[in-house]
């Protein structure tokens, strides 16, 4: 277990993403639960990689979801929906990730929602350099749907309290009162977290497991391969 500033951490993150030796853009995913820390931690990530001369590719998840009526379709608070519904794989593989992998044209969208309009999107194709990095936020990255897309893994960890307390204030204008946060993570998000940590594992899948509930400290394991 290493132990140090946040600077520390995302010099220590940017040398494993500038290490991976690839003929395409490097993939890296920064998984985790809601309000762990993982866009943020991504957002700065792709800072110092900027810093550094890296073009960089910056998404997330939250850009393929599915329309409202779909990933709600078994009710707002199903862990079920949660897991299974909320995402579109298909044009995430299509859209981002088969483009910039082994093989494919680097021809990429970042998106095919908008969460603030519930309307599917069609952004202007961009073409990545082949010594892109994309950095990717979302929960659930490490899903066997998924896991053999990515260069490098990142999981951000926290205690439930630690991001339910984050939540409280982040999510409150958009689900209205605190009870309806408290409600959605408690009975949605919490135990499909619980369904992905049994099914897939991520802390043992990921290449680093950063544990953020102190984001100023940050405490982070290399698993070594």
């Amino acid at each position: 277990m290493d132990t140090g500033a946040r600077g520390e951490l995302l010099d220590r993150l940017a040398d494993a993403a500038g290490a991976v030796a690839a003929a395409h853009p490097v993939r890296v995913a920064v998984d985790g639960a809601p309000a762990a820390g993982k866009t943020t931690l991504a957002d700065e990530l792709a800072a110092v990689l900027r810093a550094r001369g890296r073009e960089v590719v910056r998404a997330s998840i939250d850009g393929f979801l599915r329309p409202r009526a779909e990933r709600y379709r078994r009710g707002p608070y199903s862990p079920e929906g949660c897991y299974e519904d909320s995402f579109d794989l298909g044009a995430l593989h299509r859209y981002l990730l088969g483009p910039l992998s082994p093989g494919g044209d680097r021809r990429y969208r970042d998106a095919c929602y908008d969460r603030a309009t519930d309307a599917v999107v069609s952004p202007p194709a961009r073409t990545a350099g082949a010594g892109a990095v994309l950095v990717f936020d979302g929960v659930f990255l490490l899903r066997p749907e998924l896991d053999d897309r990515w260069d490098l893994r990142i999981h951000v960890a926290a205690s439930f309290e630690r991001t339910l307390d984050r939540a409280r204030t982040r999510d409150l204008d958009r689900l209205g009162s605190t009870a309806e946060v408290e409600r959605f993570f408690r009975e949605r998000y919490q135990p499909s977290q619980r369904r992905y940590a049994a099914e897939c594992r991520p802390a043992g899948r990921a290449d680093v497991v950063v544990h953020n509930d102190e984001p100023a400290r940050p405490r982070w394991h290399v698993r070594r391969r």
